[in-house]
């Protein structure tokens, strides 16, 4: 692991912090209330960082869609979001922020106890992973993935009943002891039998992640059946969609290849 580079996010999401699938479930991990122990796993794809920051788009369409930014692409959603914001509608701008992809972060691991299953990914968001970059910014810990002389971790999950809403929340702590991954045979392993976060879950084309926006956006009115989808926006009656009001002879398909030509 790269500490320096680790440093450097560290800085980059505190600074932010200031400012402001696949259905093979047995490719992921997700921790259950109460102790567990895990221990990170170098990261195959990627020998200086262990951590992958892939975006989603969330509440857009029925299924959760992963962002063509990821790979270096276009994607339709990020571009409306860019056009919402070169006005000065507040609605807009919440739209807009709506809009924009999620980061989640995916660690390879394996579960003290249950190393016959190999490395699983564990997901997590902002504050999760703030704490782990900042457990390698610490000197006293250093690199807690080394195969030789890393250190376990305890993940600590609490319940609803004590965040206080529907999600669970975990933290993060690592063990004193130094320890050695595994077994020699088993290390090897383990580095090489390893899900890319990347691959693992359904890319949509730009056409049907515009298409999942349309419909986000201009929902089917209940009385007269037609939709409308020309800016400017306003927030329409049905609930968490906004209406679009258009002349009648535009379709949908036009209007949207206008703004993204």
């Amino acid at each position: 692991m790269d500490l320096n580079a680790i440093r450097s996010k560290l800085n980059s999401l505190q600074q932010t912090n200031k400012g402001g699938g696949q259905n093979n479930t047995s490719l992921f991990w997700k921790p259950s209330i109460g102790k567990q122990t895990i221990r990170i796993v170098p990261n195959k794809f990627n020998k200086s960082n262990p951590f992958t920051e892939v975006y989603f788009h969330y509440g857009i369409g029925e299924r959760t869609m992963i962002s063509p930014i990821n790979f270096g692409e276009k994607d339709p959603i990020v571009e409306f979001a860019k056009q919402l914001r070169t006005t000065s509608d507040k609605e807009n701008w919440r739209l807009a922020k709506k809009l924009d992809p999620k980061m989640r972060i995916f660690v390879p691991v394996v579960v003290r106890g249950e190393e016959e299953q190999g490395v699983k990914l564990w997901q997590f968001g902002k504050n999760t992973y703030l704490e782990f970059l900042s457990l390698a910014d610490d000197d006293d810990i250093g690199d807690y993935t080394d195969i030789h002389q890393g250190r376990d971790i305890t993940v600590d999950t609490v319940g609803p009943d004590v965040t206080g809403t529907a999600y669970n929340k975990s933290s993060v702590r690592v063990k004193t002891k130094q320890t050695p991954l595994g077994e020699a045979d088993q290390i090897q392993k383990w580095l090489d039998d390893q899900a890319n976060p990347m691959e693992v879950f359904k890319r949509h084309s730009f056409e049907d992640m515009k298409s999942n926006l349309q419909s986000f956006l201009s929902p089917e009115d209940e009385t007269t059946g037609e939709t409308s989808d020309d800016l400017p926006f306003d927030k329409g009656g049905s609930q968490n969609n906004y209406a679009v009001k258009a002349p009648q002879k535009e379709s949908k398909v036009d209007k949207f290849d206008e703004l993204f030509s």
